[in-house]
C-alpha cells in the first residue's frame, strides 16, 4: 500500500519515537545533582538543611508533604498562612506550579523571584528537593 507524501515523514517520526522507548523516572522526575545547581540561585533566601536555620525565605528540608506556612515562628505572607490554613500541602505538583510562577500561587506573596522558564530545571529543583527530604 502506498502512503501519500506527506503522511510517510509523520509515521517515520512515531516509528522513531516508538523505537526510542519511554522515558525513563529519572527523566520524569528530574536530576538532583542538576537540580541542586539551579537551586543555588535559590540560597540567596533558602536553604535546605535538617535543623537549617530560616533564612529571607524558610527552611526547604522535608519540605515535601508539608503544609504550607507551617514552619513556627517564619513570617509567612498573609498569601501562603491562607494557603496553609486552607491545606495546600507542598507536593511535586504545587511546587511544579510554583516554581514556575510564584505569583499564579500566591498572588500576593511576597517571594521576589520571578520563577524559572525551563521546565528541566524544574523537574530538577524538584528532584533535588525530594532528595533532601531526610
Amino acid at each position: 500500500m502506498m502512503l501519500p507524501r506527506a503522511i510517510a515523514p509523520a509515521l517515520a517520526g512515531l516509528a522513531m519515537l516508538a523505537l526510542a522507548g519511554p522515558a525513563t523516572a529519572q527523566d520524569a522526575a528530574g536530576d538532583p545533582a542538576a537540580g541542586q545547581r539551579v537551586f543555588n540561585q535559590c540560597r540567596a533566601c533558602h536553604v535546605v538543611e535538617n535543623n537549617g536555620r530560616n533564612g529571607v525565605g524558610p527552611n526547604l528540608h522535608t519540605v515535601f508533604g508539608r503544609r504550607a506556612a507551617s514552619i513556627e515562628n517564619f513570617r509567612y505572607s498573609a498569601n501562603l498562612r491562607t494557603l496553609g490554613e486552607q491545606g495546600h500541602v507542598w507536593n511535586a505538583d504545587n511546587l511544579r506550579a510554583y516554581l514556575r510562577n510564584p505569583k499564579d500561587v500566591a498572588p500576593q506573596g511576597i517571594m521576589s523571584f520571578p520563577g524559572l522558564r525551563n521546565e528541566q530545571q524544574i523537574n530538577d529543583v524538584i528532584a533535588y528537593l525530594r532528595s533532601q527530604a531526610g
